[in-house]
Protein backbone atom coordinates (compact mmCIF):
# COMPACT_ATOMS: atom_id res chain seq x y z
CA UNK A 1 0.00 0.00 0.00
CA UNK A 2 2.92 2.22 1.22
CA UNK A 3 4.71 1.63 -2.48
CA UNK A 4 1.51 2.04 -4.23
CA UNK A 5 0.92 5.25 -2.52
CA UNK A 6 4.74 6.23 -3.08
CA UNK A 7 4.15 5.64 -6.82
CA UNK A 8 0.90 7.33 -7.69
CA UNK A 9 2.83 10.74 -5.40
CA UNK A 10 5.12 10.65 -6.94
CA UNK A 11 4.04 10.17 -10.67
CA UNK A 12 1.65 13.42 -9.82
CA UNK A 13 5.32 15.88 -8.83
CA UNK A 14 6.10 14.64 -12.37
CA UNK A 15 3.14 15.48 -14.35
CA UNK A 16 3.15 18.62 -12.44
CA UNK A 17 6.61 19.49 -13.07
CA UNK A 18 5.95 18.24 -16.47
CA UNK A 19 3.09 20.67 -16.75
CA UNK A 20 4.83 23.67 -15.42
CA UNK A 21 7.53 23.15 -17.84
CA UNK A 22 4.89 23.28 -20.61
CA UNK A 23 3.08 26.31 -19.41
CA UNK A 24 6.75 27.96 -18.85
CA UNK A 25 7.25 27.13 -22.47
CA UNK A 26 3.88 28.07 -24.20
CA UNK A 27 3.93 31.56 -22.65
CA UNK A 28 3.77 34.49 -25.05
CA UNK A 29 5.56 37.23 -23.51
CA UNK A 30 4.26 41.53 -24.95
CA UNK A 31 5.71 43.80 -23.50
CA UNK A 32 4.32 47.33 -22.50
CA UNK A 33 5.05 50.81 -21.90
CA UNK A 34 2.65 53.34 -19.99
CA UNK A 35 2.84 57.04 -18.18
CA UNK A 36 1.73 55.38 -14.96
CA UNK A 37 3.19 58.27 -13.00
CA UNK A 38 4.01 61.77 -13.66
CA UNK A 39 2.07 64.28 -15.75
CA UNK A 40 0.83 61.70 -17.82
CA UNK A 41 -0.59 59.48 -15.05
CA UNK A 42 -4.13 59.93 -16.35
CA UNK A 43 -3.45 58.03 -19.56
CA UNK A 44 -1.07 55.63 -18.29
CA UNK A 45 -3.34 54.38 -15.44
CA UNK A 46 -6.13 53.43 -17.21
CA UNK A 47 -4.10 51.83 -20.08
CA UNK A 48 -1.99 49.74 -17.27
CA UNK A 49 -4.81 48.51 -15.61
CA UNK A 50 -6.47 47.45 -18.74
CA UNK A 51 -4.06 45.85 -20.27
CA UNK A 52 -3.62 43.78 -16.83
CA UNK A 53 -7.65 43.29 -17.31
CA UNK A 54 -7.72 41.99 -20.26
CA UNK A 55 -4.06 39.73 -20.59
CA UNK A 56 -5.71 38.11 -17.35
CA UNK A 57 -9.42 37.66 -18.83
CA UNK A 58 -7.51 36.06 -21.87
CA UNK A 59 -6.05 34.03 -20.28
CA UNK A 60 -8.84 32.55 -17.55
CA UNK A 61 -10.30 31.25 -20.81
CA UNK A 62 -7.27 29.46 -22.03
CA UNK A 63 -4.90 31.86 -23.60
CA UNK A 64 -4.13 31.90 -27.26
CA UNK A 65 -4.44 28.32 -28.87
CA UNK A 66 -3.42 26.89 -26.04
CA UNK A 67 -0.58 29.43 -24.57
CA UNK A 68 -0.73 31.89 -21.71
CA UNK A 69 0.52 35.97 -22.64
CA UNK A 70 2.47 36.88 -20.25
CA UNK A 71 2.66 40.92 -20.05
CA UNK A 72 5.59 42.56 -18.87
CA UNK A 73 4.85 46.45 -18.29
CA UNK A 74 7.34 48.97 -17.14
CA UNK A 75 6.46 52.89 -15.57
CA UNK A 76 8.06 55.27 -18.23
CA UNK A 77 6.84 58.34 -16.11
CA UNK A 78 6.02 59.75 -19.42
CA UNK A 79 9.94 60.04 -20.04
CA UNK A 80 11.50 59.26 -23.36
CA UNK A 81 14.32 58.89 -22.45
CA UNK A 82 13.02 56.10 -20.08
CA UNK A 83 10.92 55.10 -22.46
CA UNK A 84 13.99 54.30 -24.96
CA UNK A 85 15.39 52.85 -22.36
CA UNK A 86 12.64 50.55 -21.17
CA UNK A 87 11.73 49.34 -24.39
CA UNK A 88 15.70 47.96 -25.10
CA UNK A 89 15.08 46.18 -22.17
CA UNK A 90 12.06 45.08 -22.98
CA UNK A 91 13.60 43.67 -26.49
CA UNK A 92 16.92 42.60 -25.24
CA UNK A 93 16.42 41.09 -21.91
CA UNK A 94 12.55 40.54 -21.58
CA UNK A 95 12.40 39.11 -25.20
CA UNK A 96 9.02 39.86 -26.20
CA UNK A 97 7.50 39.34 -29.19
CA UNK A 98 5.40 42.57 -29.42
CA UNK A 99 5.17 46.39 -27.64
CA UNK A 100 1.90 48.04 -26.67
CA UNK A 101 2.12 51.60 -25.63
CA UNK A 102 3.26 53.99 -24.73
CA UNK A 103 1.18 56.36 -23.67
CA UNK A 104 2.24 59.47 -25.50
CA UNK A 105 3.21 61.10 -28.65
CA UNK A 106 7.03 62.16 -27.95
CA UNK A 107 8.00 58.81 -25.92
CA UNK A 108 6.37 56.95 -29.34
CA UNK A 109 8.61 58.80 -31.41
CA UNK A 110 11.26 58.52 -29.63
CA UNK A 111 10.86 54.86 -29.24
CA UNK A 112 10.16 53.91 -33.14
CA UNK A 113 14.10 54.02 -34.18
CA UNK A 114 14.58 50.82 -31.53
CA UNK A 115 11.64 48.87 -32.48
CA UNK A 116 12.06 49.43 -36.35
CA UNK A 117 15.71 48.43 -35.63
CA UNK A 118 14.99 45.25 -33.91
CA UNK A 119 11.70 44.31 -36.02
CA UNK A 120 9.51 44.21 -32.62
CA UNK A 121 5.80 45.51 -33.70
CA UNK A 122 4.38 48.20 -31.43
CA UNK A 123 1.02 49.58 -31.23
CA UNK A 124 1.14 53.03 -29.46
CA UNK A 125 -1.34 54.33 -27.44
CA UNK A 126 -0.84 58.01 -28.69
CA UNK A 127 -2.50 60.04 -30.76
CA UNK A 128 0.65 61.78 -32.67
CA UNK A 129 -0.61 61.44 -36.83
CA UNK A 130 3.24 61.54 -36.93
CA UNK A 131 3.73 58.10 -35.27
CA UNK A 132 1.96 56.98 -38.51
CA UNK A 133 2.39 59.08 -41.29
CA UNK A 134 4.63 57.92 -43.08
CA UNK A 135 4.01 54.26 -42.47
CA UNK A 136 6.75 52.44 -40.55
CA UNK A 137 6.71 48.58 -40.94
CA UNK A 138 6.65 48.20 -37.34
CA UNK A 139 4.88 50.43 -35.97
CA UNK A 140 1.12 50.71 -35.37
CA UNK A 141 -1.34 52.64 -33.22
CA UNK A 142 -4.83 52.53 -31.69
CA UNK A 143 -5.51 56.13 -30.33
CA UNK A 144 -7.44 58.16 -32.91
CA UNK A 145 -5.00 60.25 -35.35
CA UNK A 146 -4.89 64.10 -34.28
CA UNK A 147 -5.74 64.94 -37.77
CA UNK A 148 -9.33 62.68 -37.51
CA UNK A 149 -10.18 65.14 -34.22
CA UNK A 150 -9.23 68.17 -35.89
CA UNK A 151 -11.70 67.12 -39.12
CA UNK A 152 -14.41 66.41 -36.58
CA UNK A 153 -13.97 69.73 -34.30
CA UNK A 154 -14.10 71.69 -37.69
CA UNK A 155 -16.79 69.64 -38.97
CA UNK A 156 -18.81 70.61 -36.09
CA UNK A 157 -17.53 74.04 -36.35
CA UNK A 158 -19.12 74.84 -39.88
CA UNK A 159 -22.22 72.80 -38.68
CA UNK A 160 -22.76 76.39 -36.34
CA UNK A 161 -21.76 79.23 -38.80
CA UNK A 162 -18.21 79.87 -36.67
CA UNK A 163 -14.99 80.14 -38.98
CA UNK A 164 -13.14 82.75 -37.37
CA UNK A 165 -11.02 80.42 -34.66
CA UNK A 166 -8.02 80.98 -32.26
CA UNK A 167 -5.92 78.53 -31.25
CA UNK A 168 -4.20 77.81 -28.12
CA UNK A 169 -1.77 74.32 -28.06
CA UNK A 170 0.79 73.15 -25.82
CA UNK A 171 4.20 73.27 -26.55
CA UNK A 172 5.08 69.29 -26.54
CA UNK A 173 5.30 66.52 -29.25
CA UNK A 174 1.31 65.91 -28.73
CA UNK A 175 0.48 69.73 -28.76
CA UNK A 176 2.95 70.17 -32.14
CA UNK A 177 1.09 67.70 -33.83
CA UNK A 178 -2.60 68.75 -33.43
CA UNK A 179 -1.41 72.41 -33.88
CA UNK A 180 0.31 70.77 -37.48
CA UNK A 181 -2.88 69.61 -38.26
CA UNK A 182 -5.27 72.22 -36.93
CA UNK A 183 -3.07 74.41 -39.55
CA UNK A 184 -3.32 72.12 -42.32
CA UNK A 185 -6.85 71.14 -42.58
CA UNK A 186 -8.10 75.21 -41.67
CA UNK A 187 -8.39 75.74 -45.64
CA UNK A 188 -9.92 72.43 -46.18
CA UNK A 189 -13.10 73.53 -43.56
CA UNK A 190 -12.74 77.33 -44.77
CA UNK A 191 -11.79 78.08 -41.38
CA UNK A 192 -9.81 81.45 -40.40
CA UNK A 193 -7.33 80.93 -37.91
CA UNK A 194 -7.36 84.84 -36.29
CA UNK A 195 -4.66 84.26 -33.48
CA UNK A 196 -2.29 80.92 -32.56
CA UNK A 197 -0.10 80.59 -29.71
CA UNK A 198 0.91 78.10 -27.82
CA UNK A 199 1.87 77.00 -23.54
CA UNK A 200 4.17 75.50 -21.93
CA UNK A 201 3.64 71.84 -20.83
CA UNK A 202 4.24 73.21 -16.92
CA UNK A 203 2.70 76.58 -17.36
CA UNK A 204 0.36 77.11 -14.39
CA UNK A 205 -1.76 80.59 -16.04
CA UNK A 206 -2.63 81.33 -19.06
CA UNK A 207 -4.09 84.66 -18.64
CA UNK A 208 -1.75 86.66 -20.27
CA UNK A 209 -2.71 84.16 -23.82
CA UNK A 210 -6.39 84.26 -23.31
CA UNK A 211 -6.75 87.89 -22.90
CA UNK A 212 -5.05 88.60 -26.45
CA UNK A 213 -7.41 85.82 -27.68
CA UNK A 214 -10.32 87.97 -26.06
CA UNK A 215 -9.05 91.02 -28.13
CA UNK A 216 -8.94 89.14 -31.05
CA UNK A 217 -12.42 88.29 -33.64
CA UNK A 218 -12.36 84.65 -32.58
CA UNK A 219 -15.36 83.08 -32.59
CA UNK A 220 -14.48 79.98 -31.28
CA UNK A 221 -11.00 78.86 -29.46
CA UNK A 222 -9.13 75.22 -29.54
CA UNK A 223 -7.04 74.53 -26.98
CA UNK A 224 -4.83 71.12 -27.62
CA UNK A 225 -2.86 69.53 -24.50
CA UNK A 226 -3.27 66.96 -21.95
CA UNK A 227 -3.96 67.49 -18.56
CA UNK A 228 -3.08 69.62 -16.47
CA UNK A 229 -2.83 72.21 -18.77
CA UNK A 230 -6.53 72.67 -20.63
CA UNK A 231 -7.97 72.77 -16.94
CA UNK A 232 -5.77 75.66 -16.31
CA UNK A 233 -6.86 77.40 -19.20
CA UNK A 234 -10.61 76.82 -18.81
CA UNK A 235 -10.48 77.97 -15.40
CA UNK A 236 -8.49 80.90 -16.22
CA UNK A 237 -10.97 81.75 -19.48
CA UNK A 238 -13.79 81.40 -16.81
CA UNK A 239 -12.18 83.88 -14.25
CA UNK A 240 -11.00 86.45 -17.63
CA UNK A 241 -15.33 86.55 -18.42
CA UNK A 242 -14.25 84.61 -22.06
CA UNK A 243 -17.55 84.83 -23.34
CA UNK A 244 -16.41 82.14 -26.50
CA UNK A 245 -16.98 78.39 -26.79
CA UNK A 246 -13.93 76.39 -25.64
CA UNK A 247 -13.07 72.94 -28.04
CA UNK A 248 -10.57 70.89 -26.45
CA UNK A 249 -8.77 67.69 -27.95
CA UNK A 250 -9.52 64.18 -27.53
CA UNK A 251 -6.49 64.85 -24.91
CA UNK A 252 -8.61 65.36 -22.26
CA UNK A 253 -11.14 62.94 -22.72
CA UNK A 254 -11.36 61.57 -19.16
CA UNK A 255 -13.42 62.49 -15.79
CA UNK A 256 -9.59 63.70 -14.65
CA UNK A 257 -10.17 67.12 -16.75
CA UNK A 258 -14.15 67.43 -15.53
CA UNK A 259 -12.02 67.03 -11.52
CA UNK A 260 -9.45 69.36 -12.48
CA UNK A 261 -11.43 72.07 -14.22
CA UNK A 262 -14.83 72.03 -12.00
CA UNK A 263 -16.91 74.37 -12.67
CA UNK A 264 -15.52 75.80 -15.66
CA UNK A 265 -15.32 72.27 -17.33
CA UNK A 266 -19.53 73.33 -18.12
CA UNK A 267 -20.38 73.57 -21.75
CA UNK A 268 -16.57 72.94 -22.74
CA UNK A 269 -16.86 70.64 -26.19
CA UNK A 270 -13.83 68.08 -27.61
CA UNK A 271 -14.12 64.69 -30.09
CA UNK A 272 -14.07 61.55 -28.24
CA UNK A 273 -14.09 57.67 -28.52
CA UNK A 274 -17.42 56.24 -27.98
CA UNK A 275 -16.41 54.94 -24.75
CA UNK A 276 -17.55 57.73 -22.83
CA UNK A 277 -20.90 57.89 -24.03
CA UNK A 278 -21.73 54.25 -24.50
CA UNK A 279 -24.81 54.01 -22.95
CA UNK A 280 -26.29 56.62 -24.83
CA UNK A 281 -25.30 54.93 -28.56
CA UNK A 282 -27.23 53.07 -30.97
CA UNK A 283 -28.26 49.31 -30.63
CA UNK A 284 -26.69 49.31 -33.82
CA UNK A 285 -23.88 50.76 -33.42
CA UNK A 286 -20.86 47.94 -34.50
CA UNK A 287 -18.91 49.24 -31.40
CA UNK A 288 -21.52 49.05 -28.75
CA UNK A 289 -20.90 45.33 -27.07
CA UNK A 290 -17.59 45.84 -27.12
CA UNK A 291 -17.32 49.07 -24.96
CA UNK A 292 -20.32 48.55 -22.82
CA UNK A 293 -18.43 45.00 -22.14
CA UNK A 294 -15.26 47.03 -21.47
CA UNK A 295 -16.74 50.01 -19.18
CA UNK A 296 -18.88 46.97 -16.99
CA UNK A 297 -15.35 45.00 -16.71
CA UNK A 298 -13.35 47.70 -15.58
CA UNK A 299 -16.31 49.05 -13.69
CA UNK A 300 -16.51 45.47 -12.09
CA UNK A 301 -12.28 45.33 -11.25
CA UNK A 302 -11.47 48.80 -10.42
CA UNK A 303 -14.65 50.42 -9.34
CA UNK A 304 -14.57 53.56 -11.68
CA UNK A 305 -15.44 53.36 -15.27
CA UNK A 306 -13.53 52.50 -17.92
CA UNK A 307 -12.18 55.73 -20.30
CA UNK A 308 -11.03 56.87 -23.98
CA UNK A 309 -7.47 55.61 -22.71
CA UNK A 310 -8.13 52.84 -20.95
CA UNK A 311 -9.87 51.79 -24.03
CA UNK A 312 -6.61 52.23 -26.41
CA UNK A 313 -4.58 49.36 -24.28
CA UNK A 314 -8.03 47.42 -24.77
CA UNK A 315 -7.39 47.57 -28.64
CA UNK A 316 -4.01 46.84 -28.23
CA UNK A 317 -3.89 43.93 -26.65
CA UNK A 318 -6.63 42.44 -28.24
CA UNK A 319 -5.32 43.34 -31.66
CA UNK A 320 -2.25 41.38 -30.68
CA UNK A 321 -4.21 38.73 -29.52
CA UNK A 322 -6.17 38.99 -33.33
CA UNK A 323 -2.77 39.15 -34.85
CA UNK A 324 -1.67 35.93 -33.13
CA UNK A 325 -4.39 33.95 -33.29
CA UNK A 326 -3.52 34.56 -37.45
CA UNK A 327 0.06 34.80 -37.65
CA UNK A 328 1.20 33.18 -35.17
CA UNK A 329 3.28 33.84 -32.00
CA UNK A 330 6.47 35.73 -34.05
CA UNK A 331 7.44 39.14 -34.03
CA UNK A 332 7.30 39.24 -37.87
CA UNK A 333 4.10 36.82 -38.18
CA UNK A 334 2.26 39.62 -35.44
CA UNK A 335 3.60 42.55 -37.57
CA UNK A 336 2.20 40.51 -40.95
CA UNK A 337 -1.56 39.88 -39.35
CA UNK A 338 -1.13 43.03 -37.81
CA UNK A 339 -1.29 44.92 -41.23
CA UNK A 340 -3.93 43.05 -42.69
CA UNK A 341 -6.34 42.97 -39.88
CA UNK A 342 -10.00 44.30 -41.18
CA UNK A 343 -12.95 45.43 -39.25
CA UNK A 344 -12.14 45.01 -35.85
CA UNK A 345 -14.80 46.20 -33.40
CA UNK A 346 -12.54 48.14 -30.71
CA UNK A 347 -12.72 50.92 -28.24
CA UNK A 348 -11.30 53.57 -30.19
CA UNK A 349 -13.02 52.52 -33.61
CA UNK A 350 -13.27 50.03 -36.20
CA UNK A 351 -9.83 49.02 -37.19
CA UNK A 352 -8.51 48.15 -40.43
CA UNK A 353 -5.19 48.09 -41.18
CA UNK A 354 -2.99 47.80 -44.28
CA UNK A 355 0.11 48.25 -46.03
CA UNK A 356 -0.43 52.51 -46.49
CA UNK A 357 -2.40 52.43 -43.38
CA UNK A 358 -0.76 51.53 -39.75
CA UNK A 359 -3.89 53.66 -38.24
CA UNK A 360 -6.66 52.38 -39.03
CA UNK A 361 -9.27 54.53 -38.52
CA UNK A 362 -11.71 57.28 -40.35
CA UNK A 363 -12.83 60.12 -38.28
CA UNK A 364 -16.35 58.40 -37.87
CA UNK A 365 -14.18 56.91 -34.36
CA UNK A 366 -15.16 59.95 -32.72
CA UNK A 367 -17.87 61.95 -31.83
CA UNK A 368 -18.40 65.21 -30.81
CA UNK A 369 -19.28 65.44 -26.63
CA UNK A 370 -20.45 68.17 -24.43
CA UNK A 371 -19.87 68.75 -19.93
CA UNK A 372 -23.21 69.12 -18.73
CA UNK A 373 -23.56 68.88 -15.08
CA UNK A 374 -20.33 67.74 -14.51
CA UNK A 375 -21.02 64.43 -17.11
CA UNK A 376 -20.46 63.55 -20.77
CA UNK A 377 -23.07 64.38 -23.15
CA UNK A 378 -23.66 64.08 -26.81
CA UNK A 379 -22.96 67.53 -28.70
CA UNK A 380 -26.34 68.95 -30.71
Amino acid sequence: MISRFARITITSILLLMITSVSFAAGTIKIGALFSVTGPPAFLGEPERNTAKMVVDNINKTGGIKGQKLELVVYDTAGDATKAVQMATKLIKDDKVVAIIGPSTTGESMAVIPVVEKSKIPMISCAAGSKITEPVKRYVFKTAQNDGLAVSKIYEYLQKHKHNKVALLTVSDGFGASGREQLKALAAKYRMQIVLDDTYGPKDTDMTSQLTKIRASQAQALIIWGTNPGPAVIAKNAKQLGLKIPLYMSHGVSSKKFIALASDAAEGVKLPSGKVIVSDVLPKNDPQKAALIGYVKDYQKHYKVEGDHFGGHAWDAVMLVKAAIEKGGASSEGIRNALEGIKDFHGIGGTFSFSAADHAGLNKDAFVMVEIKNKDWALAK
